[in-house]
């Protein structure tokens, strides 16, 4: 990427954002644009704007996200714009000459009963998780346009696949947010008001892998360096957590010393998830944040919105 223009799509949410910081350390010319001056949804202003600023890197990042509610919810929304982004920006990338692009996935194209951990391999074969499935076929359609672009045109385009994020820059709408960002604002809002319980949504039983986001920027910009080939790598550390034990980490980081209960009556989504990162591993890449290293660092960014 040495001296290149680099385009982050979506640098404004967490994980452009992580992209940003860690692109800082580079000797790239970082280009950017907000949604306001580029809706990415829009074909016709994505191929007028490629073809002007004609970044050579593309880090597709940008996607409309949030957690089970959300995904559940908005299902027309998550398919559509998630579809809309992804072929508006992979074709402007070739027709104007990309040297590289990116396209970061998700852990949701993963079969809801695959088996764990998860191999890259494992995609396609079986059905998905039905709460996120319109989210999960976008990105998945995302992937094979990665794929059918580098077998007919030779592209230099790869595909990642992220575990469950978390860090600074998170969406905490209590509704529509991703399990860390909700727990970190219930147990602190707990805390303020000396609530004697927080309530967690589900049975406390899945388990999930979580990293911190500028991990995942470090293994980003790691593999765009390295990696030219046509399989999915998988972006994690290879650890779970049931929700229930991560929920305590939360409340122990926020110091909330409350009870937790558990609402039954939200849905789980996948019973276990975590990703194999043999790999990415053997790539040269593996993550150094520790979960409640992480957890401290988020919650201190979050405190300083609030």
């Amino acid at each position: 990427m040495k001296g290149k223009s680099v385009y982050v799509a979506g640098h404004r949410g967490m994980v452009g954002a992580a992209l940003v910081r860690r692109l800082a350390r580079e000797d790239v010319r970082l280009v950017t644009t907000t949604r306001s001056e580029l809706d990415l949804r829009d074909q016709a202003a994505v191929f007028s704007w490629f073809a002007k600023a004609r970044p050579q890197v593309v880090f597709l990042a940008a996607a409309k996200v949030g957690g089970i509610v959300a995904n559940n919810t908005l299902r027309a929304e998550f398919i559509y714009d998630n579809i809309a982004i992804a072929i508006n920006v992979i074709q402007a990338a070739h027709q104007n000459g990309a040297a590289k692009l990116m396209f970061l996935g998700s852990s949701c194209i993963y079969p809801k009963l695959a088996p764990q951990p998860l191999r890259e391999d494992s995609m396609l074969t079986g059905p998905l998780e039905p709460t996120n499935e319109p989210y999960a076929i976008a990105k998945i359609a995302g992937i094979k346009m990665v794929e059918a672009y580098r077998a007919q045109y030779g592209s230099d385009f790869i595909s990642v696949m992220p575990t469950n994020l978390y860090g600074p820059g998170d969406n905490y709408h209590l509704e529509y947010s991703h399990v860390v960002a909700a727990l970190i604002r219930r147990f602190h809002e707990a805390k303020i008001a000396g609530a004697k319980s927080v309530v967690v949504w589900g049975t406390g039983t899945p388990r999930r892998e979580f990293l911190y986001v500028d991990d995942m920027a470090d293994a980003c910009v790691h593999l765009m360096k390295t990696y030219t080939g046509a399989e999915l790598i998988n972006i994690g550390n290879g650890e779970d957590i049931t929700i229930a034990e991560f929920a305590r980490v939360v409340a122990e980081v926020i110091g909330y010393r409350g009870e937790i209960t558990f609402d039954t009556s939200r849905p789980d989504g996948t019973p276990r998830k975590v990703l194999d990162v043999n790999r990415l591993a053997r790539l040269g890449w593996r993550a150094t944040t520790s979960l409640r290293d992480g957890l401290r660092r988020t919650y201190e960014d979050y405190t300083r919105g609030v």
